[in-house]
């Protein structure tokens, strides 16, 4: 057995381990940040539960740090609030971004973890099962009903030889993007193994589960092995670990080697994580921006690595270059070790402890000008500046652009002689920006701004629909696309009226007031529709404009599960060349919508175009009972009047 199936296997609550069935699994942890968790937490109150029925619920905040008004200060002030009440840990804000704190402090190899943010994968590099989903499933999880998944296929990737020189985990993950590409890991989880495995460091790992978000996969995992048991070690949590690997004759639905030997340094260019490309490729392309952080790339590792390379030399003049520590523990040792004042005096600007210009949370680039980043994501737009020229990177390849004031792959430069920087043999632990919650917690007042409204619930499903195409879409439409982040989007998260005026704000500013003229609307996209953050408030906001069904080629797992969550019907081309039938403003109309989804197919007229053809429902029998309630907070609100009549 893999080591997949094996934590699958202990947890599995529902349903059977057969690739595409859907499978009902046991929690063990959830993490949530602000820019989510605020509406996650007000979806758990609605279900009037005492308190959280998990092992361990951290609430972090990350996102909002920006107080330009009082909203987020308000929100950081509710989430502190209901966490006492119900029984979470809550992370203050400066104490670090929510996966960096979370594997320093929380994560355990073998357990489940689900959080309300894409890159929860992070804490695989641990030996965890770690996935990402929206808030609303993450409250259900909190309240201790299983979180359900279609089984996913797992691909292996053997990994041989060792990193060198200049390259590191961030290489790995761009290697997997550049061959699978975005949609590669859809309905897979992605496990590592082979004796490369125990060449990684653990900061190297999670920079490879945190970036496989890019994949679109549920998951990836390493093994919990002697790496992982000395990170623990070092972060006094030794007694967390506990040996887990894949069987010696473990099986993989797929699989892929990679000679890490073999690997260069590598970057995506603009504006997709999988255009990827070798460093050396597209050297000489001049920068005007360097940032380095974000939960990818901002360890105590990522970090020394880079102010060593910086030690007696200077950021470029036409460079402006950021440094953000991952966590208040990363931020406080390269403090103590001295590290900080290699890259103060370098010419680096330092941020605080937060996600920062990772969603736009300023540095928005200038105009025409190429920003080189060790994040995650370079979609259209998401930095902050419309037409930007993002390209993503490892900490060693950003500083050589930073160093050079142009794209340069570190191994060219003369100067520069390779540096290793190992795992500490102790990391500094102070938890004093935690906050644990009392015992009881139902004596505490929740604290609520006025930025909080009432979550909307939508409509059940009615027999026929009858709407028009609002917006015909291309493939890889991110949720930036449909539901921004950034400084000016992200405080109204709590507020649903207020933040659906963005709807699609990057595609059509037109896109709300059409709405809601219309009444009830459909969207219609290619494949991967939804690809990149977890963010329920792409299918959140739509809902409340009218938003019936979104009608694609294919979709990304989490945005589907989603737009199920909120009634929206998720619908797939049964022939994909009837997406070239519709134009934009068609009126399309669908009988016996409830006859249809019970059957999986449904028979769409277009009354514009005088055409029909043949939808697909894959929906199981629980997403179809969500469906028809209206939404999942619809059918846990009935359950229990149900449940309090008997």
């Amino acid at each position: 057995m893999n080591l997949t199936y094996k934590i699958l296997s202990a947890h599995r609550m529902s349903g059977e381990l057969s690739p595409g069935a859907e499978i009902g699994i046991r929690i063990d942890q959830t993490l949530t940040q602000d820019a989510t968790g605020t509406m996650a937490y007000l979806q758990f109150e609605a279900m009037g539960l005492p308190r959280v029925r998990t092992k361990l619920s951290v609430s972090y905040v990350d996102h909002n740090m920006l107080q330009t008004g009082f909203e987020n200060a308000d929100d950081h002030r509710y989430l502190q609030s209901v966490a006492e009440r119900y029984g979470i840990v809550f992370s203050r804000p400066g104490n670090g971004i929510c996966h960096q704190v979370h594997r320093e402090r929380f994560a355990v190899p073998g357990q489940t973890l689900l959080g309300s943010d894409s890159h929860t994968p992070t804490c695989g590099g641990l030996g965890m099962l770690a996935m990402g989903a929206g808030g609303l499933d993450v409250a259900v999880a909190m309240a201790g009903e299983p979180y359900f998944i279609p089984t996913p296929r797992v691909l292996g990737v053997k990994l041989t030889g060792r990193l060198q020189p200049w390259c590191s985990g961030k290489d790995v993950i761009l290697e997997m993007l550049r061959r699978l590409s975005v949609k590669g890991g859809t309905g897979r989880i992605v496990e590592y193994t082979g004796p490369g495995v125990a060449s990684l460091s653990a900061s190297h790992r999670f920079t490879i589960t945190n970036m496989g978000a890019e994949l679109g996969a549920t998951t990836s995992i390493f093994p919990s092995d002697e790496i992982t048991r000395h990170f623990l070690s070092a972060q006094g949590r030794e007694d967390a670990w506990v040996p887990l690997a894949a069987d010696p004759d473990a099986s993989y639905d797929e699989l892929v080697e990679i000679d890490l030997d073999a690997l260069e340094p590598l970057i995506a260019c603009p504006s997709s994580p999988d255009n990827v490309v070798s460093v050396r490729s597209v050297a000489g392309t001049p920068v005007v921006q360097v940032c380095i952080g974000s939960c990818t790339n901002s360890s105590y590792e990522d970090l020394a690595t880079a102010a060593l390379m910086l030690r007696g030399r200077r950021v470029h003049p036409d460079v402006s270059m950021t440094v953000t520590p991952g966590s208040k523990q990363v931020f406080e040792m390269i403090v103590r070790d001295g590290y900080f004042a290699d890259l103060i005096a370098a010419g680096c600007r330092i941020l605080e402890s937060s996600c920062g210009p990772c969603i736009g949370m300023g540095q928005a680039p200038p105009t025409g000008g190429v920003s080189v980043r060790s994040f995650n994501r370079n979609f259209k737009g998401r930095s902050g500046t419309s037409e930007d020229l993002v390209y993503l990177a490892s900490p060693e390849v950003c500083v050589a652009c930073a160093l050079t004031g142009q794209i340069a792959d570190p191994r060219d430069l003369a100067e520069l002689a390779p540096i290793a920087v190992a795992t500490p043999e102790h990391f500094l632990i102070n938890d004093n920006m935690l906050v644990f919650p009392p015992a009881d917690g139902q004596s505490v007042e929740v604290e609520r701004g006025p930025n909080i409204k009432p979550v909307p619930l939508a409509e059940p499903v009615r027999t026929s629909l009858e709407a028009p195409v609002l917006l015909k879409l291309g493939d890889n439409i991110s949720t930036d696309h449909i539901m921004p982040a950034g400084a000016k989007v992200l405080p109204l998260r709590s507020n649903i009226p207020a933040i659906s005026e963005f709807v699609f704000m990057r595609v059509d500013p037109t896109f709300p007031e059409r709405a809601r003229s219309a009444g009830q609307s459909i969207v219609v996209g290619g494949s991967n529709y939804g690809q990149g953050s977890s963010r329920e408030h792409a299918a959140l906001a739509p809902m409340y404009l009218g938003v019936r069904a979104v009608l694609v080629k294919s979709f990304a797992r989490i945005h589907r599960a989603n737009l199920v969550n909120f009634g929206i019907l998720p619908l797939t081309f049964a022939d994909e060349a009837d997406y070239d039938g519709i134009e934009p403003g068609d009126q399309l109309r669908i009988d016996g919508v409830l006859e249809g989804l019970a059957a999986g197919e449904l028979r769409v007229s277009n009354l514009t175009q005088k055409t029909t053809f043949t939808v697909k429902a894959a929906l199981t029998e629980r997403e179809r009972e969500v469906i028809l309630a209206g939404g999942l907070l619809n059918k846990i609100k009935s359950e229990q009047a149900e449940a309090a009549t008997v």
